[in-house]
């Protein structure tokens, strides 16, 4: 008892907006970036690479190998108190410069330009620690790169000095393409993007879920079929969306019953007089009583195929489990028998479920438009993909593409004449497709390759 009564608490509780879950979704994000964007920089900023004494430069030059002194030899000014070059959270230890080796070579001309500028002074004092006139020192620095001292080499440079006719060449040390400080940096927002997914995924999938759900269902709503569950949770504006298509079917098939009421009361009210006119042209001359019966005639077809109309677009889904290939061969047999140009090519196997008076209808008002627009009617099928595909094709001009969509309207014929023998009532085609959406299929109207018109119906196979 206690449990239904929380069941009926739960649903009369008012639901909560689609906003707030999106407005804390971003009010989040922009947390935890501004918390990876303070750790980064309260961390920083990137490595300094140590500078390299001149002391440290002449003694490689000298011996041609490696400096084993102080690589800052001959430079007084400290490194900032904290945060030594190349050390810190993200330069420290094995990252820094200092710890690199100088690219040492022997070449036959002095290092190019290659970006770099001249720089007399680092000349002078590398000359001087050498001993050697300034004509045998070349030294090329980083140009606009204020160094910390003239006796410390900063940034990219290149020192030589010519011993004989060759040139030994001492170069900074290669820059890595990727430093703790990118490694740190990137690993952050990575963390920061995988922290704000999860939630920024299951937020979708509230809000997407329910709405494909409300999607799915308006497309199977249609007059005289009962309204698919619409969703119940989610958002609140969600759930009066669902409320408003729920009521906007209920309006629909109101109207369509109204219709349909309609067109029973005029046939129904249209039927005496009728009656009474038939009886009356029994007294007219034979010529024009015949031509007088013949409208008459006509009259109560015409009522008759927009009330099969009406009610097909009201009727429910059947649940009957057909064959379809025995449905249209008999189809195709009977009318064989009146002598109609129609021939049967069979498929193979397809069931499917819906109404066997239906669906006889639907393709007996293709082949009948066949033979009247084209001459003949050739049926056939094929099964694929959990579908049955019927066409129906016919040897006349075809249809043109720009029109094709109305044809599938009511009281619009493919003829343009008003004569009933070659134009129809005009509700064929609109029969055709009622019956089709009834059974959850779909159909296309197109004119062959080869020539002539091709009516498509495409039906769901029976599970």
């Amino acid at each position: 008892m206690s449990s239904g009564a929380e069941r009926v608490r739960e649903r009369l509780r008012p639901a909560r907006s689609i906003a707030w879950p999106i407005f804390a979704l971003v009010i989040v994000t922009l947390a935890v970036a501004t918390a990876a964007f303070f750790f980064i920089t309260f961390n920083g900023p990137p490595p300094m690479d140590a500078p390299r004494g001149v002391g440290a430069v002449a003694e490689a030059l000298r011996t041609g190998s490696q400096p084993t002194g102080e690589t800052r030899e001959g430079w007084s000014r400290p490194a900032p108190p904290g945060r030594p070059f190349g050390g810190g959270p993200f330069g420290g230890g094995r990252g820094r410069q200092g710890d690199r080796p100088l690219r040492l070579s022997i070449e036959a001309a002095p290092p190019s330009a290659d970006g770099l500028s001249p720089d007399a002074d680092a000349a002078a004092a590398v000359a001087s620690r050498l001993g050697v006139t300034l004509a045998r020192v070349v030294a090329l620095t980083e140009p606009g790169l204020r160094r910390p001292s003239p006796e410390a080499f900063f940034g990219d440079y290149a020192v030589a000095v010519r011993v004989g006719d060759r040139w030994r060449v001492v170069r900074s040390p290669e820059r890595p393409l990727v430093r703790r400080w990118h490694v740190v940096t990137l690993g952050s927002m990575l963390l920061a993007i995988l922290l704000l997914a999860w939630p920024a995924w299951a937020l979708a999938r509230a809000i997407s879920g329910p709405l494909r759900a409300l999607a799915g269902a308006a497309a199977q709503a249609r007059a005289g079929a009962p309204l698919p569950p619409l969703p119940a949770g989610g958002s609140r504006e969600v759930q009066d969306l669902s409320r408003a298509v729920g009521a906007m079917h209920a309006r629909l098939a109101g109207h369509a019953q109204g219709r349909t009421a309609m067109l029973a009361a005029i046939a129904h009210d249209l039927g005496t007089p009728l009656s009474r006119l038939a009886f009356r042209v029994e007294q007219l001359p034979d010529g024009a009583r015949a031509r007088a019966a013949a409208d008459i005639e006509e009259m109560r077809g015409m009522i008759a195929a927009a009330l099969r109309f009406a009610r097909d677009e009201l009727a429910g889904p059947a649940a009957d489990r057909i064959e379809l290939g025995s449905l249209l061969d008999s189809l195709i047999a009977d009318m064989a028998e009146t002598g109609a140009p129609v021939s049967l090519t069979p498929g193979g196997r397809a069931v499917v479920r819906g109404d066997a008076g239906s669906l006889r209808r639907l393709f007996a008002n293709l082949v009948e438009n066949g033979v009247r627009y084209g001459g003949e009617a050739r049926i056939g099928w094929t099964v694929a993909g959990g579908t049955v595909t019927v066409t129906v094709d016919d040897a006349g001009p075809g249809v043109d593409p720009a029109g094709v969509e109305q044809l599938w309207e009511p009281f619009v014929r493919g003829d343009p004449s008003r004569n009933r023998a070659t134009g129809g009532t005009g509700l064929g085609l609109a029969i055709v497709r009622s019956i089709v959406a009834r059974h959850g299929g779909e159909t296309r109207l197109e004119t062959r390759a080869e020539g002539g018109a091709r009516a498509t119906v495409v039906l769901p196979l029976s599970g």
